[in-house]
Order: C-alpha cells, then structure tokens, then sequence
C-alpha cells in the first residue's frame, strides 16, 4: 500500500488543495500572514517546467557607486499577460476568491523570482512601490523546489524575527499593514541548498 502511495505521488499529478486550511498569524502593527504548507502538490515537476521554460532576466541594480548583479533571476507578467503554467491561473483565480471579502479586489500580476542555489538571496525590504506603501494590501507567495527560510521582522525594530521556511508548493499571504510595517528577506546560505522558484501575486499597482 504504501509503495502504490509512493508511485502516485511521483507521478507528479499538480494540483491545488482547499484554502479553507490556511492558518492565520497576526503580527504586529495590524499585519498578519496565513500560511499553507503543500498548497500545490506536484511542486516539484512544475519548479522544473519553470525553471527550464520561463524567460529569466538577470538584472543589475545601483548599489551606492557600483552596479551589482541582481542575486537571483526574474520575471514579470502583467494582469493581461498568459501565465507560464495554467495551474497559475488557477492558483491566482482561487486566491483572489478565498480572499475577495478582505482584499477588495482581485490579484492580477505575477513576479517570479528563481533563486538557483544558496548564493542567490533578497535583502530586507517591504513592497512599497505604490500602493503597498500608504495602504493595505495582500501578496501572495507560492514556493517551488527546495525550502529556503523566508525571514520576517518588524520594520521599525522592538520585535523578534520570524522564520517560515517556504518550498515544495508551499503558500503564505502577508496582509494587513505587512508591506509597509514589517519587512522580509530570503537570506544567502552556505548550505548546498537546491533552486527554489517563487510566485508572488499582487493586486493592481503593488510592487
């Protein structure tokens, strides 16, 4: 029995299961995440189709006097652009659903971040870019491959530091003042650590 179970599971049927097992924790200054670990089963199989079929971008941003390379890989689709998987759809369909009656609006843009081994990282920081900096908001994280910690810690200091390791189809919503009163980091390792892919849906002018 436990051997057929096995053989079903690897053949990597992707799927979502039911929001309605999200678990909320409030934070500090109105802010909360709901987390659900292995929201999407089959994970695995679609971290691969990603990582092998999506157009990344490597970026270089300004830092102080340097131009440095961007510690992870990158892509962007706007509300009217096709999702690289339709399970993503779906997955961004249901989210807006579950939280229509809190966020007011759907989600409609998808970033993807693909942190290849340990070396890739992002630094302390909120999604402030637009709206997220003046008022609520919700973004949506799905987690692909191999768990990486996420780090969440309260933006003007007095807190302790949270830490939600995130990967095979996991999913966390920060919500509330969370963009704007606490920020988050994925962390370098010098653990040899596999790739893990990130989906985030955002609503409308959230960055």
């Amino acid at each position: 029995m436990h051997h057929q179970q096995a053989s079903i599971f690897d053949a990597g049927e992707i799927g979502l299961g039911d929001l309605a097992g999200v678990r909320r924790t409030p934070l500090s200054r109105g802010a909360w995440i709901d987390t659900l670990p292995g929201w999407l089963s089959g994970a695995d199989d679609l971290f691969q189709d990603l990582a092998d079929h999506v157009p990344w971008r490597a970026e270089r941003r300004r830092m102080y006097d340097n131009v440095v390379d961007v510690p992870r890989l990158l892509a962007h689709y706007d509300a009217e652009d096709p999702l690289p998987a339709p399970v993503l759809d779906e997955a961004r369909a249901r989210l807006s659903a579950h939280y229509a009656g809190e966020l007011g609006e759907p989600f409609v843009t998808a970033g993807l971040c693909y942190y290849r081994d340990g070396r890739d990282s992002v630094a302390w920081h909120g999604d402030r870019i637009g709206r997220g900096d003046s008022q609520d908001t919700m973004v949506a994280i799905l987690s692909l491959g191999e768990p990486r910690p996420l780090l969440l810690r309260p933006r003007f200091g007095g807190g302790a530091t949270l830490r939600q390791p995130l990967g095979h189809g996991d999913l966390i919503v920060m919500g509330g003042s969370c963009q704007r009163t606490w920020d988050h980091a994925i962390p370098k390792t010098r653990a040899a650590v596999g790739g893990r892919i990130s989906i985030q849906f955002r609503p409308r002018g959230v960055r």
